[in-house]
């Protein structure tokens, strides 16, 4: 496992000006939450607003208004109609649900270009709201072709099935170079998100306001775990949180993340809170091969609750519908505007943050520790509050996952993903208190099934 400090933040600044990182201890930062957070006396604390005041809903509501969408998308002989790849269908869920708020479509020009040069995007008030990713749809040249002169178009799936109408459509120029580049911070070749989507994508972005026909669903089995912002909120309300700590992860539980997220709301119960909700939050979009796809790590996330490793009562497992970059603290930034419009206030980040090894060099792509602290300078992400926690590691000497103690570093075991994963393929066990029981033979059985898939050899696994 890769050590790892956890945060969770509050970094109130100016956008217009970017502060060095301060990192506080959780006394200090409990008596300025008491003065800036926690609710008065007898109010009950309400959950944080969406970016640009309002969730951006763009599904067509039930009735007269969905039938004529689903008739205009329809028609023969009507609109152009742009295929999407099953990348860009996983960005129309984003936009749908309201994660990207206030983001009503895909992309015009000038937002991209905010997008890619300051991370944020100026509100017609004057403020800003962070958006760190480009959310484009591309468009080779035959497809521009058609396209052109149109100021509407339907969006298909695979099957050609209508999903949606991009209005008051605009047209412009895909440098892809540029892309990359601002995103990933460089151009070398294989980065997974870049193979998949970007290199043989078209020259062309289109833009505009996206009008969804009706709710996207996977029929995958899992779709019951995939809350919309809207459904999150109810869920919270219902369960009279007063605050919303999320971690994203893309990877098994261990219990090393289970001691960062327990004692998260141990310390927001010390600073006054009655009843902060974990938001668990696992990434359900496109993952590179090697990550462990969807549905497997759902049923390990199963196990983690059936097992206590984590309180039912006080935890929400959900999917977040968003495909994964791998661009570190430019991508980090997404994950974590996209938890304010479900309603969190609070954001765990972890080591290296949707980081990854360097796809030439033998080191990783970005310094493990710059995801959290661009997260506390980040503009637009003023109303996130950020703490620091220290590095978990398994505990010789108590046979379970601590905190790591540096007065004894000899007691303490580091277990890397890497070395997680060779375990779980060969059918051995981690030590005892590293993970559930039932978590890891979900683990072990995944391997499992991959090798019968190539006889003894591992095979890469399917992306999510």
């Amino acid at each position: 496992m890769a050590s790892m400090e956890t945060f969770i933040a509050k970094s109130p600044r100016s956008h217009l000006r970017l502060p060095g990182t301060r990192r506080t201890d959780f006394a200090g930062a409990a008596a300025r939450f008491r003065r800036v957070s926690r609710c008065p006396a007898g109010v009950r604390c309400g959950l944080i607003k969406p970016d640009g005041g309002k969730l951006v809903e763009l599904v067509a509501t039930v009735g007269p208004e969905r039938e004529a969408l689903r008739k205009e998308a329809a028609m023969a002989g009507g609109l152009p109609r742009i295929k999407l790849s099953r990348i860009d269908l996983q960005w129309v869920h984003v936009l749908s649900e309201g994660w990207a708020s206030p983001l009503r479509g895909f992309m015009r020009e000038a937002e991209f270009l905010q997008t890619l040069h300051f991370n944020c995007l100026r509100m017609p008030d004057g403020s800003v709201v962070n958006m760190s990713v480009p959310i484009v749809l591309a468009l080779d040249d035959e497809q521009k072709r058609v396209v052109e002169g149109r100021d509407r178009v339907v969006l298909a799936d695979v099957n050609n099935n209508p999903i949606a109408v991009l209005k008051d459509i605009e047209i412009f120029k895909h440098n892809k170079e540029e892309r990359i580049a601002r995103t990933w911070g460089t151009t070398a070749p294989g980065l997974p998100y870049v193979e998949e989507t970007i290199t043989n994508a078209g020259n062309w972005l289109i833009g505009g306001d996206l009008e969804v026909i009706e709710p996207v669903k996977y029929n995958d089995g899992l779709d019951k775990y995939r809350l919309s912002p809207a459904e999150l909120r109810e869920e919270f309300t219902k369960r009279n949180a007063d605050a919303v700590f999320a971690f994203q992860l893309r990877n098994p539980v261990h219990n090393g993340h289970a001691l960062l997220m327990t004692d998260t709301r141990k310390r927001l119960l010390e600073m006054g809170y009655k009843n902060p909700i974990l938001l668990l939050h696992p990434l359900g979009g496109y993952t590179k091969a090697d990550d462990v796809p969807l549905s497997w790590r759902m049923k390990q996330h199963e196990k983690v609750l059936e097992e206590g490793v984590l309180d039912p009562d006080t935890t929400v497992v959900a999917i977040f519908p968003s495909p994964m970059h791998y661009a570190g603290p430019t991508e980090v930034q997404w994950h974590a505007k996209s938890r304010i419009n479900a309603g969190a206030n609070f954001y765990i980040v972890g080591r290296d943050p949707a980081g990854m090894a360097h796809p030439l060099e033998k080191r990783d792509l970005y310094d493990a520790d710059h995801g959290k602290k661009v997260l506390s300078m980040a503009p637009g992400l003023e109303r996130l509050n950020i703490l620091p926690f220290k590095v978990a590691a398994y505990d010789k000497t108590q046979g379970k996952m601590a905190f790591f103690d540096h007065s004894r570093p000899q007691d303490f075991l580091f277990i890397s993903g890497t070395k997680m994963r060779n375990l779980a393929k060969n059918r051995e066990n981690p030590p005892d208190g590293f993970m559930c029981p039932g978590g890891w033979k979900v683990l072990v059985e995944y391997y499992d099934s991959v090798a019968s898939l190539e006889g003894t050899k591992i095979r890469e696994p399917v992306p999510a």
